[in-house]
């Protein structure tokens, strides 16, 4: 169950915790997300009493929302680690933003510093289709490109996925680099992040082979 908005954490404590009691009252509901981008804009907002009312609630997972690396501010890493400590793990979805932060250099250095405020890079997100904001857009391209850069460079844990979410609701895709070269009867070639070819052979076969198809 994922509560965004707006904000959630606008809310009072008090009107939060109403409505996670309500959402925890359902017994098909096992894991609560909150997306909030107050330890960007309102770091203060995260408090004590906060942690420790969301603690309650667990398993639950705050989701950040940073898009740059200068926006992670010493309150911004308070904040962070104040939800940390508490147990709450933390993961940061990016929207990708022409001229922002749509290079490589760019997001590696944000990604890196969320690792270092115990916040996990989760979605780089393809901008949405929304009116007044289309000279933000970047080709499918640059996001792919930038992932395809980041690989070998920087951890593996730094490396989020590239998320669109597709038009008239048809729901969310993900994409990543191709690092296949090509197929054949002995098994997979691949290239890896500095270009060199790899083979990678089928399994033998056995009496206890999976149903899946190798290619």
């Amino acid at each position: 169950m994922l509560i965004s908005g707006g904000d959630p954490f606008l809310l009072s404590d008090e009107r939060l915790s109403h409505i996670l009691e309500a959402l925890r009252a359902i017994p098909h509901v096992q894991i609560i997300r909150i997306g909030t981008r107050t330890p960007a804009f309102l770091p203060m907002r995260v408090t004590e009493d906060l942690a420790r009312m969301l603690r309650r609630f667990a398993p639950l997972y705050v989701v950040t929302h940073f898009n740059h690396v200068r926006e992670i501010a010493p309150a911004s890493e308070r904040a962070c680690g104040l939800l940390a400590d508490h147990g709450i793990p933390l993961e940061n979805q990016t929207v990708l933003l022409r001229g922002i932060n749509s290079e490589a250099r760019v997001l590696k250095a944000l990604f890196e510093k969320l690792l270092t405020i115990r916040v996990r890079p989760y979605y780089l997100h393809q901008l949405d289709l929304s009116q007044g904001i289309e000279h933000f857009r970047t080709p499918l391209s640059c996001g792919v490109d930038i992932l395809r850069a980041l690989r070998g460079h920087t951890s593996g844990l730094a490396i989020p996925q590239l998320a669109v979410d597709l038009p008239m609701g048809f729901g969310k895709v993900t994409l990543s680099p191709d690092f296949t070269l090509r197929t054949t009867d002995a098994g997979t070639f691949f290239t890896n992040w500095q270009g060199k070819e790899c083979p990678l052979p089928y399994p033998e076969p056995s009496e206890t082979d999976c149903s899946c198809p190798h290619s």
